[in-house]
């Protein structure tokens, strides 16, 4: 089954879109971290839609002619390290 969405609003705050859906005025797409409370309270739920989760691909960018603090460096090889399949 394909799907056509019509898209009537965009958000970019996450808490709006929360409100917005807890009004009862649209559905929303937010990451699920987002909603944990919303979830225990059964302020607002789940759907389970096909095709879904949505992959996002995540960028680590740096300026190229900057040396990297260590701090910096050291985040940058925590996050290749355990969150490299994610990173394009």
């Amino acid at each position: 089954m394909s799907w056509v969405l019509n898209i009537s609003a965009e958000m970019s705050a996450s808490e709006a879109i929360k409100q917005a859906v807890s009004a009862g005025l649209c559905f929303g797409i937010v990451s699920k971290h987002t909603i944990e409370l919303e979830l225990e309270t059964k302020k607002l739920c789940v759907l389970d839609v096909e095709e879904m989760p949505i992959i996002r691909h995540w960028y680590l960018v740096h300026r190229k002619d900057k040396k990297l603090s260590p701090i910096a460096q050291t985040f940058m090889t925590f996050l290749l390290n355990e969150c490299g399949d994610y990173l394009s």
